[in-house]
């Protein structure tokens, strides 16, 4: 691809996509007032105050828990192929999944894992 082609194509994505984020400004119906303002949570207005500070354990979670449902993705495309690559594709899944019993073995160490 030469590089005129390139330039084209971002230059092409970056009209496309802030063309659209521009019409929908201007194109959505605005009627702003003090009910919409209000934070709510599932249809019932909050109590108490709404800017509270979580604990940092929802959010460690949370990564941990992302960090390995987007490593086992990995995995599948693997099975799929490996017998057409060969042994070299099991060492290579034995390193992916040596790192990703290292993290977890961290995790649980840490007592990441616990629940407070």
């Amino acid at each position: 691809m030469e590089s005129y082609q390139l330039l084209t194509f971002f230059i092409t994505a970056v009209v496309l996509v802030g063309g659209a984020i521009i019409f929908a400004y201007y194109a959505a119906p605005k009627a702003p007032s003090a009910t919409k303002s209000e934070p709510y949570e599932c249809g019932i207005p909050t109590e108490g105050p709404t800017w509270i500070q979580f604990h940092v354990g929802y959010y460690l979670f949370a990564i941990i828990y992302l960090i390995f449902d987007v490593e086992t993705v990995f995995i599948f495309p693997w099975a799929v192929v490996m017998r057409e690559v060969g042994f070299s594709a099991f060492i290579e899944i034995l390193i992916f999944l040596t790192v990703l019993g290292l993290g977890l073995l961290y995790a649980w160490k840490k007592k990441a894992l616990t629940w407070e």
